[in-house]
């Protein structure tokens, strides 16, 4: 095992998985809103990172990821982790919602640590903007969870929304649990004082919560830990990564760690906390981060706007004009619009799963797409050719492929690259290109200080993304 300490610590455990279907076609499968930007700069999962980072005597910090996405939570938390913090991985090759994704957090701490390390589970999808409140909060989680209580954070809410689940609480005592409310509901929770919005973090020694999944859900404990090898693959640095097994883990039960303990446990504790918190569960509260005009508009990015309220506007560098609207959500990006009512905000997520069961690539991917190596914007495309302008940052390159179906023409616009093409090897500076026809081994590397941009034109009968053989790749991805 990496790691043997007894002594008491704190793991913040971020649970990083979603589809981004409520923020569509700003998030995608493959790009969920926890890597939208909160502030221009800043990610939603770059902001949960350093809200652990920023806690006192955290030994090291862990994220719960798929491994479709292992790559892009990676480069996105070495941008910010400027103090070296530990970082481990936990990935799962399929979603099993929270109960899952907590066993086998809790399984791998308590047997890299102890029994009475402590868990600190934060969501990576949410906003908290009183840091001080925060940490004062998680001081008094964790004394309650040293105590041998599951705890969990309930907000003060602010208006009687029916989109959260909500906790009946006296003090630290959980009374009950309640799902998401019809309005009449909800308003009588906000008039009582009582009832707390569920924010869905959790403190808890890592023993208790396997003694209480032991009793609770046995199954999804069990089948969990078999999934789960104690054996890290190492990656580079002070980091470490463990896979859970597809063909075990798959047949693991689906569920909420709400219904799967915290429900039904005797030792659930809650700490109301009024933390500047949010999910930013949809389009009409992802459109409040950004100021309101005189009208009452949510306008982000390049956008004019004549005779119109209360609406939402988030664009691009492409222009968006808007002319005698009244709550109206418009969401532009370069391959995909969204226009939608206010009322409608929670029903993109239908949207969203009807693109999913068609298939469209929409669903899926934006235009700009990361890979472990940088990325690509797919500029033009039609049935029988595709530009896309590849980006690959200094030192990084891509897997030694070749395709059956497409033939590609590589310029290089910026940077040093260097090219194995077929038997040859050799330096491409700015201006100059090469050909790779189809069923030619190639490969694309940057060996300068600068970012290297390619313009690559794929010609041929199919262009899928499938259609590459890996032959060596650094990341892990050759057959």
């Amino acid at each position: 095992m990496p790691y043997s300490r007894s002594e008491e610590i704190i793991i913040p455990t971020i649970l990083c998985g979603g589809e981004g279907s409520r923020l569509w076609p700003l998030s995608r499968g493959e790009h969920p809103k926890q890597f939208l930007r909160v502030d221009g700069s800043t990610s939603f999962l770059q902001s949960a990172f350093l809200r652990g980072a920023g806690l006192q005597n955290i030994s090291e910090i862990l994220t719960v990821t798929s491994k479709n996405l292992f790559h892009k939570v990676q480069l996105e938390l070495d941008k910010i982790n400027t103090e070296n913090i530990k970082t481990s991985y936990l990935l799962e090759p399929c979603a099993r919602n929270t109960a899952a994704a907590i066993a086998a957090a809790s399984y791998l701490v308590q047997n890299c640590y102890s029994v009475d390390a402590i868990l600190l589970v934060l969501p990576s999808d949410q906003l908290v903007q009183d840091l001080k409140a925060f940490e004062s909060a998680v001081q008094t989680a964790v004394n309650l969870a040293s105590s041998g209580r599951i705890v969990t954070f309930g907000i003060q809410p602010s208006f009687p929304a029916t989109g959260y689940g909500y906790i009946e609480a006296k003090g630290h005592e959980v009374v009950r649990f309640i799902e998401k409310p019809p309005l009449e509901n909800a308003i009588d929770y906000l008039d009582s004082g009582n009832f707390l919005w569920n924010s869905g973090m959790f403190c808890f020694r890592a023993g208790t919560m396997l003694d209480q999944m032991k009793q609770l859900c046995p199954e999804i404990l069990e089948g969990t830990i078999q999934s789960l090898s104690i054996n890290p693959r190492s990656e580079a640095g002070e980091e470490f990564v463990w896979d859970l097994d597809s063909s075990k883990y798959s047949k693991v039960e689906s569920e909420s760690i709400d219904y799967a303990v915290m429900e039904k446990t005797e030792v659930a504790s809650v700490v109301p906390c009024d933390i500047g918190w949010s999910d930013i569960g949809c389009w009409k509260s992802y459109g409040e981060l950004s100021p309101k005009d005189n009208e009452g508009n949510n306008i982000s990015g390049n956008v004019v706007i004549q005779d119109s309220k209360n609406c939402i506007v988030n664009a691009g560098d492409r222009l968006v004009g808007v002319v005698g609207l009244d709550g109206v959500i418009i969401a532009d990006t370069p391959d995909a619009l969204l226009v939608a009512s206010k009322e409608s905000a929670q029903d993109v997520k239908s949207l969203y799963k009807q693109l999913k069961d068609s298939e469209r690539k929409e669903s899926k991917e934006r235009s700009t797409v990361t890979r472990p190596w940088g990325t690509y914007t797919v500029l033009e495309e039609n049935a029988f050719h595709k530009v896309k302008r590849i980006e690959v940052v200094p030192g990084a390159k891509l897997s030694l492929q070749l395709h059956e179906y497409r033939s590609e023409h590589w310029v290089v616009v910026q940077g040093k690259a260097k090219v194995v093409n077929g038997t040859q090897e050799f330096i491409l500076s700015p201006q100059e290109h090469t050909f790779i026809p189809a069923k030619c081994k190639h490969r694309l590397e940057n060996i300068g200080d600068e970012l290297l941009v390619v313009l690559e034109v794929q010609t041929g009968n199919y262009l899928g993304e499938d259609d590459i053989v890996r032959f060596e790749d650094q990341y892990g991805r050759a057959a």
